[in-house]
């Protein structure tokens, strides 16, 4: 076989162990769903927070006045939303439901695209494109009352079929090559 061909199985094999892993993951979420969807929550708040203690670094370092203080405006204004995210995780959740939502359903139709250009393997893309839109559609139809807990088992959903997605089309490859 030749280079192309061994780091293409070598990839599949990769994909198949990384579906295995988001397979664990998606139950342990399913598990836990408060927890799931607080330690997401808490993730971006944190995520945000150091983006706004980055940008101050940043406004520090502009070199005049009239290039840092909107630099600075904006890393506090990122600073104040990150530590609004950890400080209120319901109203949190309440946007973050909204975001993922939109998500679940964007990356839904796209998986619904994408299964028309594969041949292994179309059953399952198809099948995780109609559960990641009803998943979409079921967030948002739960708002505002979805909160953490919903976000975590949607999350948890989502993970499980995208890693069987990911064992399957690893093993289709396999069997190709």
């Amino acid at each position: 076989m030749n280079e192309l061909g061994n780091e293409i199985k070598d990839s599949a094999g990769s994909m198949k162990w990384i579906g295995i892993l988001t397979i664990i993951f998606g139950i342990l979420a399913m598990m836990m769903p408060y927890i799931t969807g607080q330690s997401v929550l808490m993730l971006i708040g944190i995520l945000v927070m150091a983006g706004g203690i980055l940008r101050l670094i940043w406004a520090f370092k502009a070199g005049s006045l009239g290039k840092g203080i909107l630099t600075f405006l904006i890393g506090v204004l990122t600073l104040l939303a990150g530590f609004w995210i950890i400080t209120e995780p319901f109203i949190a959740a309440g946007a973050l439901t909204i975001v993922l939502s939109v998500y679940f359903f964007a990356d839904g139709l796209l998986e619904f695209i994408a299964a028309f250009s594969v041949e292994e393997g179309k059953s399952w893309l198809l099948f995780d494109s109609v559960v990641t839109v009803i998943l979409g559609v079921l967030l948002f139809m739960g708002f505002p009352f979805s909160g953490p807990l919903a976000v975590g088992i949607m999350l948890g959903i989502k993970l499980l079929l995208a890693g069987i997605m990911m064992l399957t089309l690893g093993s289709a490859v396999k069997r190709v090559l």
